[in-house]
């Protein structure tokens, strides 16, 4: 179960390198972003397949799209200086609340 987790950190960390590239790549008119774009969805996507060989679906995708929201939102800040205003604060808060709840008290997550 932890090469699982090692793969779905993986797919994240793909996925947020890929999504911010995306604002980069500025409608793919740009080639080096958005061959970064490529590579960074296509690696997320592969990882997130392998992920799925042993967790179900719909708890991978919670836990993918969670923290990328997250660590996409981060990225916005450190890298293009897009400040989220409170309400965005709080409903990224009551994303991660809900990645912990899945974690710390789903059956599923623990197969």
């Amino acid at each position: 179960m932890v090469i699982t987790y090692f793969y779905l950190a993986l797919a994240i960390a793909a996925e947020v390198v890929g999504t911010s590239a995306l604002k980069a790549s500025e409608g793919f008119t740009r080639p080096w972003p958005s061959l970064v774009v490529v590579i960074g969805y296509g690696l997320a996507f592969f990882l997130l397949s392998l992920v799925l060989r042993s967790l179900p679906v719909g708890i991978a995708y919670a836990i993918w799209a969670g923290l990328g929201i997250v660590l996409v939102t981060v990225a916005g800040v450190l890298i293009y200086g897009e400040m989220p205003d409170l309400p965005a604060v709080a409903g990224i808060a009551m994303i991660v609340g809900g990645v912990v709840v899945i974690q710390l008290f789903s059956k599923v997550a623990a197969h």
